[in-house]
């Protein structure tokens, strides 16, 4: 569980720039109202946001725990911690600009996204704190490839409580991006989008995909024993 929180939280970091590219614009928005700490807005915008991660990470915690149940234990979470490696480094490759398979997971919630957001619309202007963290509460289910590749993880988890700790963490890592991006931290943004960070950032992402591959439990007796009936077959 830890080694799950821990991916996501650097995913979370190192793809910051992804969440400063969906979220700028409402982000930047807090700072246009006229009452209240402009910091004030921009933390319970994040706090809400992360709150809706993590709500959504115990959905896919428990349907991961649930579907653990429904077949043979060791064969699923083997499954599904493959899935999610697999996830992370094509989200590696996302963000290094060599593909773009990540984001045919945004289309899977374009349906939620349009059912909430008549609400957030009815929000602005974000001028006030509660404001903000119902903002951030109803932006949290913008259709977003990196947070779906990290509910993976979270459906890997197998438990609730296991995917809203491993959504937690991933939202804590987009937490400076943001943050810098809402308070005008330019020479944050303009660092991030350097192509040697970008391709570094990149680059550790995949290896984690990689080495989580490696260390899920059984993959390899479960590669071999599928290259063994294909073999039988020909």
């Amino acid at each position: 569980m830890t080694a799950l929180a821990a991916a996501a939280l650097a995913a979370g970091f190192l793809g910051g720039v992804h969440c400063a590219g969906m979220c700028g614009g409402i982000v930047a928005s807090l700072a246009a109202g006229s009452r209240g700490p402009v910091l004030g807005r921009h933390l319970a915008f994040n706090a809400g946001r992360i709150a809706t991660y993590a709500a959504a990470g115990a959905i896919a915690g428990f349907a991961g725990g649930m579907a653990q149940l429904a077949g043979p234990a060791l064969e699923v979470r083997t499954a599904l911690f493959a899935a999610a490696n697999v996830l992370i480094i094509l989200l590696g490759l996302y963000i290094a600009g060599w593909g773009r398979l990540v984001l045919a997971l945004e289309r899977l919630g374009s349906r939620a996204w349009r059912a909430v957001e008549p609400a957030a619309r009815r929000i602005f202007p974000i001028d006030t704190t509660a404001k903000a963290l119902a903002a951030g509460a109803l932006w949290g289910w913008v259709p977003c490839g990196l947070v779906y590749t990290m509910l993976s993880l979270s459906l890997a988890s197998g438990s609730a409580a296991g995917g809203a700790f491993v959504m937690a963490a991933f939202g804590l890592g987009t937490l400076p991006t943001l943050l810098g991006a809402g308070m005008a931290a330019g020479r944050l943004m303009a660092a991030r989008r350097i192509p040697s960070i970008r391709y570094g950032a990149a680059l550790i992402i995949v290896a984690m995909g990689v080495v989580g591959l490696m260390r899920v439990p059984g993959l390899a007796d479960a590669v071999a024993a599928g290259w063994a009936c294909i073999g039988e077959t020909q």
